[in-house]
This record gives structure tokens, sequence and C-alpha cells, in this order.
């Protein structure tokens, strides 16, 4: 689209509706003019203000909700980021869906080895739209609606090399201590890390692509899923994402299982073909023989997903898994855990751990979306404005409804819900 010429500019307008700030009446239009350089694109903005400001040009502050070492949040303005290389972009953080390792930074500090030690900025499940490209940046244009791989491996060393970026060591991994993440105005990030949204998703709903990707990870560990039985434990929203996924990978029974019955209504929409609540007051063995007669799984299930990182979900999991069956951890709750190993044995099960997402899952998650063979309509229960940002984590952490996102600095929400055609 571009033609990359130092002595010459094309000029480029693209108009997108944001509110265009706290004193504004109505919604309006911001103008992205970009201009080519040798080295970079530049993007400016023109904000359609009723006030003087009408035709300021000067660039918008970088909006930036920030988490302190010891749990309480601050607003504080930032410059707005830059082009860090030619292959960069900038985006224009529209949506931010909460996850649990967002809520365990707010209250705990830490995660394992990764300790809030200074002030950070938390977020990771994003989507936006582009605001400036990097000369390089092939393939995403200032304006396209993307999703956000939240992840900058190396590419250098021994995992990136086999083709395992996510177990990368020198990940920069947004919103894990010490790297900020995507609860801002703007985002930098490699343009190999931004998504096209399929037309029919909304900004909103694009913040589901990376637990998709997430589930999307979990499901190509556990093998070939055509016409096999699967378990998901976990009706969360990465346990939801997790039975449509492996619904549209042909299993021909997909139960979901959760100890609340009030988070399985919503199994059968994404796929489920059965549903199994759990009792606290049943053993592990139990409620797996509860379970398999509930599915007519009387051999036990080909393959277990396991989205909760509970105890009892695991072993009753490993109790309700096939001989020979797969077992995958995609959630993660306690570091240590006791496990009936000898049930792994004796089925020789295969039990792997997922982390993240790796190559071709983002790609596969945005495909799965592009075909409608999974339909994310429902999954965001909750909605918050960049000003509520610790009511936003309050909400999550009491367990309420199935996602919520937050929205950017800004943003006219009811724009951000509808989709682009």
């Amino acid at each position: 689209m571009f033609r990359r010429n130092r002595d010459q500019a094309n000029v480029h307008i693209r108009h997108y509706l944001f509110q265009s700030g706290p004193s504004a009446i109505e919604n309006h239009a911001i103008q992205f003019l970009t201009f080519h350089s040798s080295r970079f694109i530049l993007a400016y903005s023109t904000w359609s203000l009723r006030s003087k400001m009408a035709t300021d040009t000067h660039p918008i502050v970088n909006k930036a909700s920030v988490l302190r070492p010891g749990g309480s949040f601050y607003y504080e303005d930032r410059e707005r980021p830059s082009l860090e290389s030619d292959r960069h972009v900038i985006v224009r953080v529209v949506a931010t869906g909460l996850c649990g390792s967002d809520v365990h930074y707010w209250q705990h500090g830490r995660i394992g080895r990764y300790v809030v030690e200074n002030p950070i900025i938390l977020g990771h499940e994003s989507s936006g739209i582009v605001v400036a490209c990097g000369v390089e940046a092939s393939g995403i244009e200032v304006g396209d609606r993307v999703a956000i791989e939240p992840g900058v491996a190396c590419n250098t060393c021994n995992p990136c090399r086999s083709g395992r970026y996510n177990l990368c060591k020198g990940m920069r991994f947004a919103a894990t201590p010490p790297y900020d993440g995507t609860l801002c105005t703007y985002y930098s990030v490699p343009v190999e890390c931004c998504y096209k949204l399929p037309a029919h998703i909304s900004l909103r709903d694009g913040a589901l692509v990376e637990p998709l990707g997430v589930a999307v990870h979990g499901c190509r560990l556990a093998g070939d899923l055509q016409d096999k039985s699967v378990i998901v434990f976990g009706a969360g929203p990465v346990g939801l994402l997790c039975c449509a996924v492996a619904s549209a990978f042909g299993a021909s029974t997909v139960v979901v299982v959760d100890i609340v019955a009030a988070r399985l209504e919503s199994a059968r929409k994404y796929g489920a073909t059965h549903t199994y609540q759990m009792s606290a007051e049943k053993s592990p063995e139990l409620n797996a023989d509860a379970l398999a007669a509930t599915a007519g799984l009387i051999d036990g299930a080909n393959v277990v997903l396991d989205a909760s990182g509970a105890e009892p979900c695991i072993n009753c999991g490993i109790h309700a898994l096939a001989h020979g069956g797969t077992f995958v951890q995609v959630g993660l709750g306690r570091p240590n855990l006791s496990l009936p190993v000898g049930q792994i044995c004796d089925k020789e099960a295969v039990f792997k751990g997922s982390f993240r997402y790796g190559p071709g899952d983002f790609k596969l998650a945005i495909g799965l979306l592009n075909s409608r063979r999974v339909q994310v309509d429902g999954l965001v229960t909750h909605e918050f404005s960049f000003s509520q940002v610790e009511e936003a984590f309050k909400h999550v952490a009491g367990k309420g409804g199935i996602k919520s996102v937050i929205y950017g600095p800004d943003i006219d929400v009811e724009a951000a819900k509808q989709a682009s055609v």
C-alpha cells in the first residue's frame, strides 16, 4: 500500500470512533495521518473537539493504570511509546480481558519467581487498532483491527530455535514482571505479534483471542481429537474455550465439569455434549465414576484437559482417564499438588503440561473464529471503563461472571462492541 521512498510522503487518513476525551459530550473521529521517512512511519492524531484544541496535533498522552508493589492502583500519564524497530507497530488498546494471573499479581504480588518489585502495568489479553507501523512491518496497516500476542521471544535460545518459543527463558511477556502490560492507551509490539481480527468479531471480543490461543495450544498437545472423548475440568473462560476447540477439532464427546452449577449453564453453547457438577462431598474416585456414568464413558475418556488447576479436579480427571489416555494440564493452581501417580502408571497415561501458546496457535485461533467453527458470543459477561480498573479486579477476584473486560482510555464502548461489518 505504501511506497517506501525517503523523498516522498504518502498521506493516508483513517477515521475511527473513539471518545475525544473526558470533556467531550459526543463521539468524534480520530484522524490518523501517517507519513513515511526512510526509517519509520510517524502517526499523528487530530482530535475533532468542540474547543480551541480542535486542530491540536500534539501526541496523545499514554494513560496507564499502574499497580504498586503492595497492591494499590494509580493512574499515570506516560509518554506515548515509540516504534522500537522497523518491524514494530503501535496499537491503540481498545479492550483488555482480565486474567487470573493479573488478579494474582494484584492480590499476592507474585507468581512463582516473578515478583512485583516495582510499579507495573497489568493486562495482556488485548485487542486494538494499529495507529503506527514501522516500514518493515509487512502484512499490517494503520487502521487494522488486531489481537495482540503479548509475548516477545528472543528467537535465539534452544527452545526458540526448536520451535517452542513459548518456553523461551528470555521471553518478554506483557504484565509479567518486570515488563509492562496493556492496561494503557498505546502498546508497542513487533508486527508478528499482531493478528487481524475477522470482520464479524468485535474489538471487545477480540480480547478473547489470547485465551483462545491458550485453549488451542492445550488441545493441540492432546493430539488428534477426531472422534475422541474429552473431559474438560473448569467452566471458566479457558475451560469453555477448550470445550469449543475440542468440539471444533472433531471430538465426539465433550464433558465439562465444574463444582459450581451456575458455571455449567453456558457449556453446551460452546460445544459440550454433557456436563457434570462435581461434589465436594465425594472422593475423586467416586466423582470419576459418577462422571463416567453421566457421559457413558465406561472405559474412561481418551483425553482430559484440566483448566481449573484445582487438586480435586486433577485427581478426578486422572481417575476418569482411559487406559493409554492423555492428560493435559492447562490451568495452574498451587505449584505443588498430591497426585495419584499409581493411576498414571497403571494406565500408562501421558501427562503433559501446557504453557501459554506456541507457533501457529494464534493463527489457528483466528482461523477458528474466521470460519465460525468457534463462537465466542456471550463469553464477555462484564465490562468496565478505564476508570474502574480496581472495581474490575475486585469483581474478577469474587468469581463474578465468565469474562470481564476493561476498555482502554476514552474508548467508545458501543463502537467497541460492534463488528466491522
